[in-house]
């Protein structure tokens, strides 16, 4: 299952690493919220990418854009990421739903080594415009080749100055 840009995503929530709650439905971004699905604590190329959108957290704020990133850790493994990584800005959810993350065509594995969990989801980013509507998706089945930050940032700036419109939903 896979949603379109331009139709409405499912409602996101979930608690966060500082013990208050998160709502996708509650977010009133001026132009989109970033959702950043990670693989969890486990993962070290998730480290890296979460550490690489601290950098970039106040350029996202400046551009209109709110970030969470989520994952499907225990309340444990999500609050040691938070601590162990070099991530105080970022707003960290867990907890989240496998059955869930399906609902947003994310791709599930299984654990192969000891320190995996038993399931969890792959990667992927979302864009989601004030109204609830999708309005960009990548989507990976691995760890590897995420969307760059930098890049993000640059192809938003375009977006809004342009208006450019959601595409992929023919």
């Amino acid at each position: 299952m896979r949603i379109k840009t331009k139709q409405e995503v499912p409602n996101i929530k979930v608690p966060l690493v500082n013990d208050a709650q998160w709502s996708l439905n509650e977010q009133s971004p001026q132009h989109f919220t970033m959702v950043v699905f990670y693989r969890g604590l486990h993962c070290p190329v998730c480290k890296s990418y979460l550490e690489q959108l601290q950098k970039h957290v106040d350029d996202f704020s400046d551009k209109g854009i709110h970030i969470i990133a989520i994952s499907a850790d225990s309340e444990e493994h999500a609050k040691k990421a938070y601590e162990d990584w070099e991530v105080n800005d970022v707003p960290m959810g867990y907890d989240y739903a496998i059955e869930d993350a399906e609902k947003w065509g994310l791709y599930i594995s299984k654990g192969i080594k000891s320190d995996e969990p038993e399931r969890f989801f792959e990667p992927g980013l979302f864009l989601i415009r004030p109204d609830g509507t999708l309005y960009s998706a990548s989507i990976q089945s691995m760890p590897f080749a995420r969307p760059d930050f930098d890049e993000v940032l640059k192809g938003v700036s375009y977006i809004i100055k342009e208006d450019y419109p959601a595409r992929g939903a023919a």
